[in-house]
């Protein structure tokens, strides 16, 4: 945490994984956390807002959205097949990514009215863009056996899915794009 503030880009990866328990830890002392504090007898040094205290840009990635079909992660939802990116008629709508992603728009445009630090801000939104590649996941083929069966069941239910993580090239190159373009467009409203 002492070197946030001499940090010239911070990318804040928000989404599924945000709401995990973390500890803030400077010169050996546990001084904050995230849903998590050890000692109820002091109050926190630092909390989880004020942790990003600093000048630089801070990139806020929205939502990533998943492509199941005929259900969710845990219910049989399915990405097999997706060798090429969806069209339009194809696009999977799923409310709860939508909802999120709405969220996020909400919480950090307040977040934009109520900063007080010199740090810069930028939104980049992934989440409408990505929903058009349903084949930038790995889908059944999470499994490095290159022997693995990745048919149906005798049930019918697809095998195990893998729609939340990206790992085709591509996406994944096509974000760190965004991201550049994004700090390139902040340094030369600043810089030049």
């Amino acid at each position: 945490m002492d070197v946030i503030p001499t940090t010239d880009v911070l990318v804040l990866s928000s989404g599924h994984w945000f709401a995990k328990q973390s500890v803030y830890i400077l010169n050996n002392e546990i001084v904050g956390g995230q849903l998590w504090w050890p000692d109820n007898t002091r109050k926190k040094k630092i909390d989880s807002t004020e942790a990003f205290d600093y000048k630089g840009l801070t990139v806020v990635r929205s939502y990533s959205p998943d492509h199941y079909e005929g259900g969710t992660w845990n219910t049989g939802g399915s990405c097999t097949g997706k060798v090429k990116p969806a069209t339009n008629g194809e696009l999977v709508d799923s409310e709860f990514t939508n909802t999120m992603r709405d969220k996020q728009v909400s919480g950090f445009n307040r977040g934009i009215k109520k900063k007080t630090n010199k740090s810069r801000v930028a939104f980049m939104d992934i989440t409408k863009p990505f929903s058009y590649r349903h084949d930038g996941h790995p889908g059944p083929y999470r499994s490095p056996d290159p022997n693995k069966i990745t048919k149906r069941g005798p049930d019918g239910r697809p095998p195990p899915q893998d729609c939340l993580h990206w790992c085709m090239p591509d996406s994944v190159d096509t974000w760190n794009e965004f991201l550049l373009e994004t700090i390139r467009r902040d340094f030369e409203s600043h810089y030049l």
